[in-house]
């Protein structure tokens, strides 16, 4: 079987490590030729050392409601952290009482999340449709009653209030960016916690973290029952960044410049592309269009504004932007730049978009540019295959990432993706004994439920294609539930699932 491609690309370093496969008894086993090097023990080691290494580099930067943008650096990230841990420490929050952020991405949301990590506090975002779309709150209520949340942040009390009101319990602080609750519930402005500035204690509260430490709660989309918490540790998410830094030198050769929208309450926003930015000293700008008719307008003036190295959305986000590349001389201009990687999850991207992207840049540049995807998960934080494999092709999902295990297992007449490595969750939040046992095979390694196939069965090496559902659990291909409106995810990366 041939899969030659002949194409030019635009340069980029990416790793080339080869697979190792076995098999026994009719199962296969796949893994990285290169082992995974070593990681620091806390994802927030990296926010510690860039602090130190580029002081003044914009570490985010989101819009100011006139233009412009405000821009935050590494050295003043980690003092506000620092400040922001600080004043967390006296709220005894912990896993059993964390901290539950209800509000969208933004600078202030970003703040105190990485400063409950710093000091040890879990936090889980929850997507903001559970309190601003729902009707009956059900999720919401579902996540506070799973949770026990001791503090919840918003970005707006009034916007809030009723899910506010409706669903925690009036001895739960509440912290809020603007507004206040008219019921006259208190609200803890946020500037209070920023007041505080750090020190001993919340250096102290650093160095008890480690590996093992709980770093957030993300729940799984919940579109067939409700959603399950994923229990995300500090292990998890740094090994995915080595995973991602050895399958993509790339981002350790030029620092990653981001232009983003996708929603932090999701793992491949929050975990897989806020952790690109910070793990290689990089640059976040916090997109606030989205890939609808009513919010692309916002995202194509942000990418005439800031040139990124790597662009990631979903298939939706690619459809509406190759539109606008065909038109937009000067898009065009910024948008390729500096680029050198492509990527997209949530669902199948169509193989009539990606020939129009492959046909705007070669027109624009005289070479394509890399489209990258793989299979992920939120219980493997994220991800686990990337195509950086010999092929290109709607479908296909690649190799294992270093450091990933991956056990495929005839189940009917398909063969079930299993994962196993230091980026797979140790289990669900207080889920029983049996659910979690149920999520694991004999040997330890995840059962996703994802069907694989192999994209040669004479070639193993070339690696896998995505094969659909063992149940299958179908998702819109925009990424977006129609009754909600909120990022929601398929099944596979391409794309990437909850």
């Amino acid at each position: 079987m041939s899969f030659e491609n002949t194409a030019q690309y635009r340069p980029v370093a990416l790793g080339q490590p080869g697979v190792e496969v076995t098999e026994q008894g009719g199962v296969l086993h796949m893994r990285s030729a290169e082992p995974l090097q070593a990681m620091p023990a806390r994802l927030l080691d990296r926010l510690v050392h860039w602090a130190a290494v580029r002081p003044q580099q914009t570490f985010i930067a989101a819009r100011h409601p006139g233009g412009g943008w405000r821009e935050v650096s590494y050295e003043q990230m980690l003092s506000d952290v620092r400040a922001i841990g600080q004043a967390l420490l006296s709220y005894g929050l912990s896993a059993e009482r964390p901290l539950v952020i209800l509000s969208g991405n933004d600078i202030p949301h970003l703040q105190i999340a990485l400063a409950a990590m710093y000091v040890g506090i879990p936090y889980c975002p929850v997507s903001p449709a559970y309190s601003l779309l729902s009707q009956d709150l059900e999720k919401l209520r579902h996540v506070c009653s799973l949770l026990t949340p001791g503090l919840v942040f918003v970005n707006d009390a009034p916007a809030f209030e009723r899910a506010i009101e409706t669903v925690i319990p009036a001895a739960t602080p509440v912290v809020s960016v603007r507004g206040e609750l008219a019921s006259g519930r208190p609200c803890i402005p946020f500037a209070a916690l920023l007041s505080q500035r750090g020190g001993a204690r919340a250096e102290a509260a650093f160095a008890r973290t480690g590996p093992d430490t709980l770093a957030k709660l993300l729940f799984t989309s919940g579109s067939t029952q409700l959603p399950k918490a994923v229990m995300t540790t500090q292990r998890m998410l740094c090994a995915n960044q080595q995973m991602l830094l050895q399958t993509f030198p790339e981002f350790g050769r030029v620092p990653p410049v981001l232009v983003d929208w996708l929603p932090w309450n999701h793992t491949f926003g929050g975990s897989h592309n806020v952790g690109i930015v910070l793990y290689n000293g990089g640059t976040f700008y916090l997109d606030d269009g989205k890939p609808t008719p009513q919010g692309f307008a916002q995202t194509l003036q942000n990418l005439q504004d800031i040139s990124p190295t790597a662009y990631l959305t979903v298939p939706k986000g690619w459809e509406e932007l190759v539109g606008a590349l065909e038109r937009d001389a000067s898009l065009r201009e910024r948008f390729f730049a500096r680029i050198t990687l492509f990527f997209f999850a949530a669902a199948g991207l169509s193989q009539s978009i990606w020939d129009r992207l492959d046909r705007v840049a070669e027109q624009h540049c005289g070479q394509r540019i890399r489209m990258m995807a793989g299979l992920g998960m939120t219980e493997t934080a994220p991800s686990c295959t990337f195509t950086t494999g010999p092929l290109s092709m709607a479908g296909y999902i690649g190799l294992p990432a270093p450091g990933c295990e991956v056990r495929l297992v005839p189940v009917g007449d398909k063969l079930e993706a299993r994962f196993r490595g230091p980026h797979v969750m140790p289990g669900y939040w207080r889920a029983s004994d049996e659910q979690n046992r149920a999520a694991f095979d004999e040997q330890g390694f995840y059962c996703t439920g994802d069907a694989v196939r192999l994209a040669d069965p004479a070639e193993p090496a070339l690696g896998l294609m995505f094969d659909g559902r063992i149940a299958e659990d179908f998702k819109l291909s925009s990424a977006f539930s129609s009754a909600s409106g909120r990022c929601a995810t398929a099944r596979c990366w391409p794309g990437l699932r909850t």
